[in-house]
């Protein structure tokens, strides 16, 4: 796939990147895993392409399977639904460091908490996109009240 996404990121600027590159991707509990004798947790999700294609116009919106992995992981927190979810699907908002700690916050206020050595990940695309109507919409907050 000519447009396929391969990122790593290594401090908290490039996170920002993977960030909102993932935003509003679908994830299955059950495609979400952590091999603590690796010290890695991995993530299949089904992401919208936010970022516009290097070849030709975009016809339609479009997703595509991503797997992401972090590396140097010491320990997982849940927040919100259990392994046993598996078919739960939850909606990534975002990916934020904080001292030794990155969070993924899903919509509905799940979360999981990953104690880290570092920020290491890579994110990249499996495979080719597909069409999809659907356009994630995030409502304007109202700053006046």
């Amino acid at each position: 796939m000519a447009d396929a996404l391969k990122l790593r990121a290594e401090d908290e600027e490039d996170l920002a990147v993977v960030s909102a590159i993932l935003q509003d991707a679908l994830v299955a509990v059950g495609e979400m895993a952590w091999l603590p004798e690796e010290k890695r947790f991995v993530l299949v999700a089904n992401r919208f392409r936010w970022e516009p294609p290097t070849q030709g116009p975009r016809r339609d919106f479009e997703r595509c399977m991503s797997g992401l992995r972090i590396d140097g992981v010491k320990t997982v927190q849940r927040r919100g639904f259990t392994p046993r979810d598996s078919e739960r699907l939850l909606v990534l908002l975002a990916i934020r460091p904080a001292p030794g700690v990155l969070y993924l916050d899903f919509a509905g206020g799940s979360s999981i908490r990953l104690e880290v050595e570092r920020i290491l990940c890579h994110l990249d695309d499996l495979g080719e996109p597909w069409p999809t109507r659907w356009r994630p919409r995030h409502p304007v907050e109202d700053d006046a009240g």
